[in-house]
């Protein structure tokens, strides 16, 4: 896996509008989310038509509460595995609002945005688990400033607020395979 021009060569592009510039270029931090569209029900091109504004409201009584929502991350991680890009990683997402991070206000200006396709209380696929560290691994090594300690949930940052990547998230699964990832890449 290789980031060239701030895009995964193995993601599926699909390219969001909810996007801008970095105020400062800075690319530091990971923030780890769950999605499910509608909520609790996987596959589908919903997740795509949501970050790209095309959402249909009459789809689904909840579309009509966000259809009006301009948000975006940098990458989805389907249930299978499956990786889509919506914002290259040197422009700003749009996916973690209201938020705070070591005394620092406005996340998005300095992260990465990463969903999981699943809920708070769905046990993630193995898959996922083996995609997100791939996909952090290869941030750690393209963006320096990105540490293993710079790796948080929605939760972590807009508490009260958001409560994601939730509980059915196994962190230190993922931190394993993270550390795996990592050393396979220090002796390349």
């Amino acid at each position: 896996m290789k980031i060239e021009r701030g895009l995964l060569d193995i993601a599926r592009q699909c390219n969001s509008p909810n996007a801008d510039e970095r105020p400062d270029g800075e690319i530091s931090l990971i923030v780890v989310h769950n999605i499910s569209l509608p909520p609790g029900q996987f596959g589908g091109a919903h997740i795509d038509a949501l970050f790209t504004n095309t959402l249909d409201p009459t789809q689904h009584a909840f579309f009509a509460e966000i259809c009006e929502l301009r948000v975006s991350a940098h990458v989805l991680i389907r249930r299978d595995g499956e990786l889509v890009q919506y914002v290259p990683f040197e422009k700003r997402a749009w996916h973690a609002g209201v938020s705070h991070y070591a005394g620092r206000e406005r996340c998005n200006d300095f992260s990465v945005g990463i969903e999981l396709e699943g809920t708070d209380h769905v046990p993630f696929e193995e898959s996922q688990y083996q995609t997100l560290a791939s996909v952090v691994a290869t941030l750690i090594n393209t963006y320096p400033t990105i540490t293993c300690e710079r790796i948080v949930g929605h939760s972590d940052i807009a508490p009260g607020r958001k409560t994601d990547p939730g509980p059915a998230f196994n962190w230190a699964h993922f931190r394993g395979l993270l550390d795996g990832q990592l050393n396979r890449l220090a002796e390349k």
